[in-house]
């Protein structure tokens, strides 16, 4: 059976209405006869040429609305309701019709660029897979060349020989770019970027961000950004839905909802950015988690969660209303609370900074000195060797935070692999309590034991960290029983140690799968800290969270540094966050550290170009900031030696 060209059949265009539309769309899942409701039934409007947004928790149910508007949601994930694309419903349309559409006329960038690109396939082979010439052949082997090398140099990428390449040969961003192209490669009319950017650092980000929104320019787009994170969606979005577990709780023109939130859940998320012009003595979080839909289906679903909750607000799903042209709020209160929302939005924007100046800490009780690391080739002849540290030195004083700051392939993680013996240096030293630990192999027994307890680290994902088929308890015991708690109770340790962490004891019997984010990152943290070291590495702890989960970690690293007296080393590409948590900061460059003091001192008058690029990529809210030319141009951060 041969399937028709669906972008020649469908009806001519009508420019009053909306390129593509969900109408009532419910979207629920069906684990052994068991349903979940994951969206309750949302309007979504993207026009042509339009960049609408989607903001929201983990939870909150915005992937599986992209998803769903594809057509793509996994096995026992079903939608209803209408998604009409050019005036045909999609769910009216065979699954053979719609994978047609895909590519063609709907496109989607995932997150992860690794979910997108088979490893087994060239970068080239994924952008001209489904690209025909005008008879409607596979384009031959020079056209494909040829096409790919252009697709690519539309994204940025100006080496056509990339397109031979494998994506595990590329840098973060580079796959990012690759499947853009890939994605843009059938010429779309609508593009869903299902958190494009969340994996890279500010300056890739910002890249890319352009890219995208260069390219919906030039050819008409219709985007749709999901996204957590509002000072991006500020930046790039014409109007923004805000979406809480499953529903819709405020919608409007991206400027307006910036400049006054009518929601007490989109006020909420603004305030739980930190900022990056001063410190605070404690961030803005949401207290609680995100609920699933079918649990508020009966009431507002951010009651729970809200400071100004009512008992009015528990007495039935209040309807988006709209408050004031072009504005939707589905809060009830919003006429009586919203004098007081501006106060609160007023109040955390004067806040009470704090300075972050360096107090004196004694003698260093880490050293690194003049440390190398060079990954070489190995059996590829075509590569060259990696440097990834080049006489790296930094110091860290007993009970002192200090940040270290740069791109991916900067060497932040290398550094804090060497530290903890995952790693080791090519050359330099390492001291770290007074024990020479640049090569963890050849340390006594007693002296690596110490070690390990001195020093523990808190890693990026704590998915990935935690073993998934042990409980939490199990996960604890294990490292109460090295510790020998004082008073020989490993279980009520145990308790203690969950409670220091934020998380009840109940949650000792849960695996990983059945925690939140910020849930597994907190038994992460209750892990490293259950030695009693006295330095805590923390490589990009807070990055995978969403922004009001962070604002809860930050709060806790500081808490448990005030408590325990713990120094951090604490690793992040993002300036905004590490002013929070550090007096002192080295920026890493290159696998050179081409900047270090203060932390307001180097954020608030930088002296490497470098130091300032990352300051001007920072995400801000307003739209100039992506047509802004960054005041710094340097050359990526990964190089050979």
């Amino acid at each position: 059976m041969i399937v028709p060209d669906l972008r020649a059949t469908l009806p001519e265009r009508n420019p009053t209405e909306p390129l593509l539309a969900a109408r009532d769309l419910r979207i629920v899942s069906r684990i052994q006869g068991q349903q979940r409701v994951i969206v309750d039934g949302i309007d979504l409007d993207v026009g042509v040429g339009e960049t609408v947004g989607i903001v929201g928790e983990s939870g909150s149910g915005k992937s599986m609305t992209g998803r769903a508007l594809l057509r793509l949601l996994p096995p026992g994930v079903s939608a209803s309701g209408k998604i009409v694309f050019e005036g045909r419903d999609l769910f009216e349309l065979s699954e053979r019709e719609v994978a047609r559409l895909r590519g063609s006329s709907l496109s989607l960038i995932l997150q992860d660029p690794f979910t997108m690109l088979n490893p087994l396939r060239s970068c080239g082979a994924h952008i001209v897979e489904r690209l025909r010439d005008a008879r409607g052949r596979p384009l031959g082997k020079t056209a494909r060349r040829d096409e790919a090398a252009r697709r690519l140099a539309e994204v940025g990428i100006d080496e056509p020989d990339v397109a031979d390449r494998y994506p595990f040969q590329l840098s973060g961003g580079m796959r990012q770019r690759v499947g853009i192209a890939a994605a843009l490669a059938g010429d779309p009319d609508v593009l869903v970027a299902d958190e494009p950017t969340t994996a890279l650092d500010v300056t890739t980000q910002r890249e890319i961000l352009s890219v995208i929104k260069a390219l919906q320019a030039s050819r008409g787009l219709g985007l749709l950004l999901i996204t957590h994170d509002l000072r991006v969606a500020f930046s790039m979005c014409d109007r923004i839905y805000i979406l809480y577990a499953g529903s819709v709780l405020e919608t409007g023109a991206a400027r307006a909802v910036e400049t006054e939130p009518l929601h007490p859940y989109t006020l909420a998320l603004l305030l739980s950015e930190p900022p990056v012009d001063r410190r605070l003595d404690e961030l803005a979080s949401i207290p609680g988690m995100v609920p699933s839909a079918g649990a508020v289906a009966d009431r507002c679903a951010f009651a729970d969660r809200c400071q100004w909750s009512a008992s009015v607000c528990r007495k039935g799903k209040p309807p988006l209303a709209v408050p004031e042209d072009g504005r939707t709020s589905a809060c009830i209160r919003v006429a009586d609370i919203r004098q007081t929302m501006r106060a609160a939005r007023q109040d955390a924007e004067r806040g009470n900074p704090r300075s972050s100046a360096p107090r004196s800490f004694g003698e260093a009780i880490v050293r690194v000195r003049d440390v190398t690391k060079i990954f070489e080739a190995g059996a590829n002849a075509n590569r060259r060797p990696v440097s990834a540290l080049r006489g790296v030195s930094i110091e860290i004083g007993p009970g002192e935070s200090v940040g270290l700051v740069g791109e991916s392939g900067s060497g932040k993680s290398t550094l804090a692999r060497c530290l903890v013996g995952l790693e080791r240096p090519s050359s330099g030293e390492i001291t770290v309590g007074g024990i020479r630990a640049d090569d963890y192999r050849r340390l006594a027994g007693e002296d690596l034991r110490r070690l390990r307890r001195l020093i523990q680290i808190v890693f990026q994902d704590p998915y990935s960290s935690l073993n998934p088929v042990r409980t939490v308890r199990a996960t604890l015991k294990e490292v109460l029983e090295i510790a020998k708690p004082r008073n020989g109770d490993v279980a009520a340790e145990l308790t203690a140690l969950l409670e220091r962490v934020g998380l009840p004891a109940a949650y000792a019997v849960r695996k990983p799968v059945a925690l939140s984010g910020g849930e597994r990152q907190r038994v992460a943290i209750a892990r490293a800290i259950a030695l009693r070291p006295q330095i805590l590495v923390c490589d990009e702890p807070v990055s995978a969270l969403d922004v009001s989960v962070q604002a809860q970690i930050l709060n806790l690293f500081k808490s448990l540094r005030s408590e325990l007296g713990i120094a951090y080393l604490f690793i992040s590409h993002d300036l905004a966050v590490v002013r929070q948590i550090v007096e002192r900061v080295y920026v890493l460059y290159r696998g050179t550290v081409v900047e270090e003091g203060p932390v307001d001192d180097v954020l608030n008058n930088p002296k490497h170009e470098y130091t300032a690029a990352l300051i001007d990529s920072l995400p801000r809210a307003e739209p100039e900031w992506l047509a802004r030319t960054a005041s710094s141009k340097v050359s990526p951060a990964v190089t050979n030696v």
